[in-house]
């Protein structure tokens, strides 16, 4: 008889950019605790991310329970950085009138 495997590892990875992806997809961390706090179930979770196991998003919504004040310190981090990039985008690129400036592009000239 062979012995069952006690725990498997959560396979997290963290990306170039600092970003922490649940198994090897593309699909963050950020992505599945949000649907849990949004009161999706693992079960909705996974059938809205095809990529993923239902295991994997059981085992991403598990070490967010275990580890919850280190993932939301992460969670809070990510949403300061991106409000840092879109106050800078928007300070480059100016947001008003963009649907009219991009219907100009297209339309024919002359």
């Amino acid at each position: 008889m062979s012995p069952i495997p006690v725990a498997e590892p959560l396979s997290l990875s963290v990306d170039a950019d600092g970003v922490v992806r649940v198994a090897k997809t593309r699909v963050t961390l950020d992505t599945v605790v949000l649907a849990y706090h949004d009161g999706l179930t693992a079960e909705a979770i996974a059938e809205q991310y095809p990529s993923l196991e239902l295991g994997e998003v059981y085992a991403a919504i598990g070490y967010y329970l275990c580890h919850h004040e280190e993932v939301d310190a992460y969670l809070a981090a990510r949403e300061r950085q991106a409000d840092t990039v879109r106050e800078e985008n928007e300070r480059r690129f100016e947001p008003t009138g963009v649907r009219t400036r991009l219907l100009a592009r297209r339309s024919p000239q002359g």
